[in-house]
């Protein structure tokens, strides 16, 4: 063979060799064969009955009856249009499937005709879930305790003057404290009052503390706070006769004028939860609506709030996860008092990208994470009861993936993967609630 025959022979082969191992390496980096969850964990995780940390179940309404909207402080169906997520898009093959699942060839309209008041109990069956945290302004029939257990509101509470100029700031805002100055309003009738009382103190005594002892006398386990949909989570330490100051002023503050007012009630209504023996529940998510504040829901606002040595008998739950701030979040965990669930993120993201974080949070404290829907009744097709069922198949799934990629990096044991699946669907709840 003449030499340049020889060096195209041996570029050729060089070339042919370069590309299967090229061709190997992608194999390599490509889908692991092996499954994405195992399958006999996923049978294993299936069956266990959850406590749901987080979600808005809605109450049986007979016909005739006005529909219940309890289910929410701040009801979301109110605000401007936004970008919905895919996957409860009308028309989304998600919802479609849990219609399928929950009613079969029947209507919705249908099986609740037929539950009547053992309805929302009936939903709670389809979706493997023992008990559900209901965040509700009241309970009533068909959402008692036993299968259900309440978290009320407590957001009202931080705004007790004029709120105008912070409804000013834009649509969203200008709805929710609307609802807020309603809410508060029943909190000041069932205080005896008509208006907020002259002075903090009275405030305090006569409204606030009473609020709360009512609602733990009624069986709520938490105090919810949806705050960061009004402001940041950015709660500061504040001297009282800083707070009193603007209490007293009367006068229709801006948002830095009132924000110390703010701080000084929420840091106060923390201590009583945990007087009282009642969790602390935030929402840390980006959140419904074209003006969320994102960047003012970032768990890390809450920091000096689980520093606070004043607060070290308050146990905070950051619902939601945090999500998009998931390992900031994940940080947060040695806090000795802070706890959280992936609620709605299993209602939003595919089952692979949630696994990444719950992995995460398990290698790091896994006592402090909890299941959760945010089941919610977003529009006729996305019911609580769809939305609940999405979210329940999607966390499975992704606690499944999570436990089983530990599994086979020779992290933990199966015996530890299933100790793990029970902690996070249920057993870190009834400890946290006492449940």
């Amino acid at each position: 063979m003449k030499p340049a025959a020889k060096a195209k022979a041996f570029v050729l082969a060089a070339s042919s060799t370069a590309i299967l191992a090229a061709l190997v390496l992608l194999a390599a980096c490509g889908p692991s064969r092996k499954p994405a969850a195992d399958p006999d964990l996923a049978a294993e995780i299936q069956k266990i009955r959850a406590i749901d940390n987080h979600a808005h179940p809605v109450r049986y309404t007979a016909p005739g009856e006005a529909p219940d909207r309890e289910f929410d402080a701040l009801p979301v169906d109110n605000m401007e249009p936004q970008s919905d997520p895919v996957a409860l898009r009308p028309g989304s093959p998600a919802l479609a499937e849990a219609s399928r699942a929950l009613f079969g060839a029947q209507s919705k309209a249908q099986v609740i005709a037929q539950k009547g008041n053992q309805y929302p109990a009936w939903v709670l069956d389809q979706i493997g879930v023992e008990t559900m945290l209901a965040n509700r302004v009241a309970m009533g029939a068909s959402i008692e305790p036993g299968r259900f257990r309440w978290v009320p509101y407590a957001d009202a509470l931080l705004f007790p003057l004029d709120n105008s100029r912070l409804a000013a700031r834009n649509s969203d805002r200008k709805s929710f404290f609307a609802l807020e100055d309603k809410l508060r309003a029943r909190y000041f009738a069932e205080a005896g009052l008509s208006a907020a009382p002259p002075t903090l103190a009275e405030y305090l005594t006569r409204v606030v503390t009473p609020t709360l002892e009512r609602h733990r006398k009624g069986g709520a386990v938490a105090e919810k706070f949806e705050a960061a949909y009004l402001r940041s989570l950015s709660f500061d330490a504040v001297d009282r006769p800083v707070a009193e100051r603007a209490y007293l002023s009367r006068s229709v503050l801006g948002e830095a004028e009132y924000k110390p007012l703010q701080d000084y009630l929420f840091r106060y209504i923390a201590a009583e939860c945990g007087r009282l023996g009642m969790a602390v529940h935030f929402h840390t998510m980006a959140g419904s609506g074209r003006y969320f504040d994102v960047a003012g829901a970032n768990p890390l606002n809450l920091e000096s709030l689980f520093d606070d040595p004043s607060l070290r008998q308050t146990n905070f739950v950051m619902v939601h996860g945090g999500w998009p701030f998931t390992r900031e979040i994940g940080a947060l965990l040695t806090k000795p008092n802070a706890y959280l669930d992936f609620s709605s993120q299993d209602q939003m993201l595919p089952p692979v990208a949630l696994a990444a974080s719950i992995r995460e949070w398990l290698e790091y404290v896994p006592e402090k994470v909890m299941f959760g829907t945010d089941a919610y009744p977003f529009s006729p097709e996305a019911g609580w009861e769809e939305s609940g069922w999405i979210a329940a198949r999607n966390g499975r799934q992704a606690l499944a993936i999570a436990l089983t990629g530990m599994m086979h990096d020779g992290e933990i044991t199966r015996q530890r993967a299933i100790e793990l699946a029970r902690m996070v669907l249920r057993d870190n709840a009834r400890k946290l609630y006492g449940l």
